[in-house]
């Protein structure tokens, strides 16, 4: 069955604002270091007079994932609520610059478009502060059968669990997927968001998702163990197909029996935020082509060293001619 788009990203429609910081300021600011935290409109005011200079940039966990995705050659779609504001504009013109198809109409009359207060330590490490704004009125009225039913992949952000009506979204959306044969991929997103809502995403993760993202963290939390092989052996019993990163240690790719492991690719760390993200971007990529799922996990890697070389989630180098080597025509 002939589709329109490889993936069509579900998720949080969020401008960031990264800016450095160092432990003090953290401290001061009394934040979980290399946490999402969600924040109120005052606490987000009160951080964003405390922050130094800033770098905004549209941006999202599957926002990033789908403008990764697209620079990789795929064909992207993405569903997200913004406001009818400077901002949601703004947003709506980056994610389609970055050539990803983006159909949502904009909230009216309600909360603004969502943004996320990112402070980068010297180490790379992102905290993250997030208004969620319109993103709360995403619910299953924004999902547009056509438009699912239109990808090979939908993709699920698990920070997108956080606003009520995002669950039963997700629900409608994978049912649509399944629906016209297609595929339902999740990222857990933050082991925090797995905590708050560790039912409801065990409940998806059985019942309908068949690629599952998650670093290691993530993977523990879902599964309340602190044993990985024991957290491997649970979702291997759960998910046809799983991707689990881990820092500099590379991937994991777990499909049925099999488990292959992906080395990551030596760059110098800068700025972490987006690296997960990255990974399902470089890994869908691939696997819409075809490509064996070692070869995925490479394409992820890429990527993913690609985002964390530099300040801001979004590629600024050539990422198709980073993975063209001899191994990815294999």
């Amino acid at each position: 069955m002939t589709t329109a788009l490889d993936i069509r990203g579900i998720g949080n429609a969020i401008v960031d604002v990264l800016a450095r910081a160092d432990d003090a300021f953290l401290a001061a600011q009394d934040m979980t270091r290399g946490a999402m935290t969600l924040i109120d409109t005052a606490r987000a005011e009160r951080i964003y007079a405390a922050m130094g200079p800033g770098v905004e940039s549209s941006g999202g966990s599957a926002g990033n994932t789908c403008a990764v995705a697209a620079a990789l050659g795929a064909r992207v779609g993405f569903l997200g609520k913004v406001a009818d504001d400077e901002l949601g504009r703004v947003f709506g013109h980056d994610i389609r610059a970055a050539g990803v198809r983006f159909p949502t109409a904009p909230l009216t009359g309600g909360a603004p478009t969502a943004r996320c207060l990112i402070l980068v330590t010297p180490d790379g490490q992102r905290t993250m502060n997030t208004y969620l704004g319109a993103c709360v009125a995403f619910g299953p009225g924004d999902v547009d059968e056509a438009e699912v039913a239109s990808a090979g992949v939908t993709y699920l952000e698990g920070y997108l669990f956080d606003p009520p009506a995002a669950q039963a979204a997700f629900r409608k959306a994978a049912a649509v997927a399944h629906g016209g044969g297609r595929k339902v991929a999740l990222t857990l997103s933050d082991p925090f968001c797995v905590g708050r809502h560790r039912a409801a995403f065990r409940e998806l993760v059985k019942g309908e998702v068949d690629i599952l993202f998650a670093n290691e963290a993530e993977l523990l939390s879902l599964y309340e163990t602190a044993d990985f092989d024991a957290a491997v052996r649970a979702v291997r019993a759960e998910v046809g197909l799983a991707a689990v990163t881990r820092s500099e240690r590379g991937s994991l790719v777990i499909a049925g029996d099999a488990a292959h492991e992906v080395a990551a690719v030596p760059t110098t760390v800068v700025d972490t935020t987006g690296a997960g993200d990255a990974y399902a971007a470089g890994f869908l990529a691939a696997h819409a082509r075809g490509l064996p799922l070692p070869e995925c996990g490479r394409w992820g890697s890429v990527a993913a060293a690609e985002a964390i070389s530099h300040f801001g989630a979004r590629p600024q180098a050539d990422l198709q001619a980073l993975v063209a080597t001899p191994q990815s025509a294999a």
